[in-house]
């Protein structure tokens, strides 16, 4: 009962399961150390000459046995502060695409006189370290591990693993690292998506051409404006070379013409995953033309808008579509 309580809290400690909120601290508690193979090799070698040293009454043996043993302790000791009291925070974390590398942007943040050298950050259980990174006093270094995004929704940071085993690699100290960062993960754009819909038709009164009621005058020119709305007066009087440019007539009034992505609209029979890369697509191609849209997906609907703001509430929207406990 006791052994196995004594495991439980051994793998709680070095396997933490629980995420490390804001900055962490590198503790004592927090940072392991062992021989490596070259340590242990090492130390099989003063073991023989301490052997001879004992048997032929060597006194020089005896000094370069514990001048040996001697530094072997001084790097044992070295290498556990190279890692000591190191400061770790999360930097950021951009929203990506689905098949894209979601960059977690890691700070490693030195607050003593003594610089740190040959630190190594790997995902934990990857395999070998990905990056190596020196870190000088009172500074701070950054680390830009890049992930894959496999499906879209929200991509939780890994447990890290940072190491060294500076100076002479006779010993390897590490510690594990679960930042508190995810990123969020986008439907792909899909590839040769249909045109954008054509836009509705609305009316206070349920009467007249759409956009054409009353006349508001005249603004500059912007990408997806009908060709028939030209003010061809007003762009004949601007000569080019001025800095003229193309305008446009704005109407105001009961009609509107509105552009309304809708994911019901969308045929039932189409795969979900490839209905939501198609808004995907029509959200950023709308922005592209700087055209306002409506959106409306489930219990999400937004007002017709566009901007940075309304995109990114739209794309968070189709990212976590139909997830469980992902809002």
């Amino acid at each position: 009962m006791a052994r196995s309580t004594l495991t439980q809290r051994l793998g709680a400690r070095m396997w933490p399961a629980a995420v490390d909120s804001g900055e962490l601290l590198l503790g004592q508690r927090r940072i392991y150390i062992l021989p490596t193979r070259p340590g242990l090799g090492f130390g099989a070698l003063l073991l023989v000459l301490l052997i001879g040293s004992i048997n032929y009454n060597l006194g020089l043996g005896y000094a370069l046995t514990f001048l040996a043993l001697s530094c072997a302790l001084v790097d044992m000791v070295l290498t556990w502060r190279n890692l000591a009291y190191l400061r770790l925070n999360v930097v950021r974390a951009p929203n990506v695409f689905a098949g894209q590398e979601a960059i977690f942007e890691l700070q490693l943040r030195n607050t003593t006189q003594r610089a740190r050298y040959a630190i190594l950050v790997d995902v934990a259980g990857s395999g070998e370290p990905r990056h190596a990174v020196d870190v000088p006093a009172n500074d701070s270094a950054t680390v830009r591990l890049a992930l894959p995004s496999l499906a879209r929704g929200w991509l939780e940071a890994p447990r890290l693993t940072l190491s060294t085993r500076f100076p002479l690699g006779l010993f390897r100290a590490w510690s594990y690292w679960r930042p508190d960062a995810r990123a969020l993960v986008y439907p792909f754009p899909e590839e040769g998506a249909p045109p954008l819909p054509a836009p509705a038709s609305s009316r206070v009164d349920g009467a007249g051409h759409a956009g054409e009621d009353d006349f508001a005058g005249v603004r500059p020119y912007q990408p997806g404006d009908p060709l028939r709305r030209l003010a061809w007066r007003q762009i004949a009087r601007l000569d080019p070379l001025d800095g003229g440019q193309l305008a446009t007539k704005h109407f105001e009034g009961g009609a509107r013409e509105e552009l309304v992505l809708d994911l019901a609209a969308l045929s039932p029979q189409l795969d979900l995953e490839l209905r939501l890369s198609r808004m995907t697509r029509w959200v950023l191609e709308a922005e592209g033309r700087a055209l306002p849209y409506a959106f409306r997906l489930g219990a999400d609907s937004f007002e017709a808008a566009n901007g940075v703001a309304h995109q990114s509430a739209c794309l968070r929207a189709l990212s976590l579509y139909g997830l469980k406990g992902a809002r």
